[in-house]
C-alpha cells in the first residue's frame, strides 16, 4: 500500500491521429522524424490533461527542453493509417521530467515505435531551474 508521500502513477494518455500525405515519402511510408513530432503532440497533450499547458509554462518563464531522446522503430506507418500515441510519465524530479511513448496502429494494434524523452526545465536565460512545484504536483 503506498504511503501518503507516494502517488499512484498517472495512466497513459492516448492520442489518435491520421497519417497525412505530407508526413510520408514517395512510397507512402512515414518519414522517421515525424514520430518525434507525434511524441511531442502526445507529451503536450499529456501535460494539458494534467491541468497546465506548455503555453502557460512559457508565460511563467519556464521552457522545457529535450535533453535526451531515444527511439526504436518496429514497423512502418503509412499514409492514411490511424495512429495511436500512448504517452506515460516516466519520472519527475526537481528540474526534469521524462516520458515514455508507444506509437501503434490504432486499428491493428501493431507496434510501430517506442520512444523515451527527458526534458530539462529552463528559465528565460536558458539556465536550468526547478520546475514549478504546482506542475510537479499536477504530474504526480
Amino acid at each position: 500500500m503506498p504511503s501518503d508521500s507516494e502517488s499512484t502513477p498517472r495512466p497513459a494518455h492516448d492520442l489518435e491521429l491520421r497519417v497525412r500525405y505530407a508526413e510520408t515519402d514517395q512510397m507512402g511510408v512515414v518519414y522517421h522524424a515525424n514520430y518525434l513530432v507525434w511524441c511531442e503532440m502526445g507529451r503536450t497533450d499529456f501535460i494539458r490533461r494534467c491541468g497546465r499547458s506548455y503555453a502557460d509554462l512559457e508565460r511563467d518563464g519556464i521552457s522545457l527542453a529535450v535533453s535526451e531522446l531515444s527511439v526504436r522503430y518496429h514497423a512502418a506507418a503509412r499514409y492514411d493509417d490511424l495512429i495511436r500515441v500512448s504517452t506515460s510519465l516516466g519520472e519527475v524530479r526537481s528540474r526534469m521530467i521524462s516520458f515514455d511513448y508507444l506509437i501503434s496502429n490504432a486499428v491493428t494494434g501493431k507496434r510501430l515505435a517506442s520512444a523515451h524523452t527527458t526534458l530539462i526545465s529552463l528559465d528565460e536565460s536558458g539556465r536550468p531551474v526547478a520546475l514549478p512545484s504546482e506542475l510537479r504536483q499536477l504530474l504526480r
